[in-house]
């Protein structure tokens, strides 16, 4: 197990400190966020075209955080999003607390802050690499999410009590002060920036690394194909998490319900990357999409909705076999991608995964008036379901086989 190696080097644990510290912010964000739309009156139709604006602007932005991630600084692109989220996080927490806060508000921040987002969510993923040798990166990349999903355990069951007492816009000042705690930690990075040329010396523009990064994606039949799937996963679970299941936990509970339920979620999380330190099948990421069909359980017990129990333990198997799934995948990458396109691999994996998630949160408000909500939630557990089970029977993913602790990952 790498996992105390990792730890060893400052500049991972600079970097997990500050990631970690932003995950706790961001797991209350979401709680405190969508009660404050419905406690400003809006509908499941606002709440989702909320989190729809969030979402369209990081897909939008996310291809150029990936060209300036493989550019600029990594280290720069993670410190100037913190610092940038701190202030426009306080800015709504301020506008709720004030009570002068709107619905429209909400949005045309949200859409700004996930522009923040998707410019240093590709470099954040691929500084992983550049904190520990070659030797110790499956522990670093199990134990990066395993301490972020634990952080997240602790936001999410924390919020909806902190959303009960308090009330939204102080959750969210808490979210604030977390941007800047973690911005101090990546200030604290110290990491070799990449070259910003080509290997004949001559600056490349961003449309050529654009297509660049494409060309990488689409070299490796596992990748697209995954990614594909989480276009079609998004597509129906944004809506549920974002919507649906706020909506119909608060009706058969109440909001900490919510909270708890996003807690025991998380709680998978923990769990599947506490096995996943230890979990090193020579197939890897067969092994761990063959968990994707768990995350279809979440839903059907939102849909059961008689059982505060089955809610929980829904959830948790939901993150249980995701987590199992996403560091097979994300050790995936890191392995097989080289360093200097490693940004904008995950900003195409991203954008790719996240491209339905607006779609999906616009529409599930009218979808489900007409479908109602219980049927729309089984619909999405059936096609969550389906799409990992056909994920897993794709030849590449079969034959993908994990590189060994020892032997040297890609470099070009």
């Amino acid at each position: 197990m790498q996992s105390p190696a990792a730890l060893s080097h400052p500049n991972f644990r600079a970097l997990v400190a500050g990631t970690t510290t932003s995950a706790f912010g961001n797991a209350i964000t979401p709680v405190a966020l969508a009660f404050a739309v419905l406690d400003l009156g809006g509908s499941a139709t606002q709440l989702g075209l909320v989190e729809a604006a969030y979402a369209l602007t990081n897909v939008l932005t996310t291809l150029i955080g990936g060209v300036l991630g493989d550019r600029v600084p990594r280290v720069l692109m993670l410190q100037g999003s913190a610092l940038g989220a701190s202030l426009t996080q306080a800015f709504i927490a301020a506008s709720l607390i004030g009570g002068w806060s709107s619905i429209l508000l909400l949005g045309l921040v949200g859409m700004l802050n996930g522009s923040l987002s998707a410019l240093s969510g590709p470099s954040s993923a691929a500084l992983t690499r550049q904190t520990v040798p070659d030797d110790v990166l499956p522990g670093a990349v199990a134990l990066r999410r395993l301490l972020q999903n634990t952080a997240m355990i602790v936001g999410f069951a924390g919020a909806g009590i902190i959303v009960a007492v308090a009330g939204s816009g102080w959750a969210i000042a808490l979210d604030a002060v977390t941007f800047a705690a973690a911005a101090y930690c990546f200030h604290r990075l110290d990491v070799p920036p990449l070259p910003a040329t080509r290997a004949d010396g001559q600056t490349s523009s961003l449309i050529g690394d654009l297509g660049e990064g494409a060309r990488e994606v689409l070299r490796h039949t596992w990748l697209w194909m995954l990614i594909l799937q989480a276009t079609l996963y998004h597509l129906f679970y944004g809506g549920v998490q974002g919507v649906l299941g706020p909506i119909a936990v608060r009706q058969a509970w109440d909001e900490a319900a919510w909270g708890w339920a996003l807690a025991a979620l998380m709680t998978g999380f923990m769990v599947g990357g506490l096995v996943s330190l230890g979990f090193r099948p020579r197939r890897l990421l067969f092994a761990g999409t063959l968990m994707l069909p768990l995350t279809a359980c979440f839903p059907a017990a939102i849909a059961l909705g008689d059982s505060l129990t089955v809610l929980l333990f829904g959830a948790f198997l939901h993150g249980f076999g995701l987590e199992i799934f996403s560091v097979s995948w994300d050790l995936s990458i890191q392995q097989n991608i080289a360093p200097d396109k490693l940004a904008r691999v995950y900003s195409f994996d991203l954008m790719g995964s996240f491209l339905a998630r607006p779609l999906g949160l616009a529409l599930v408000g009218p979808v489900s008036a007409v479908t109602g909500m219980t049927t729309w939630l089984w619909v999405s557990a059936a096609v969550m379901a389906a799409a990992s089970f056909a994920a897993a029977a794709v030849p590449s993913v079969r034959r993908l086989e994990r590189l060994q602790v020892g032997a040297p990952v890609v470099t070009g």
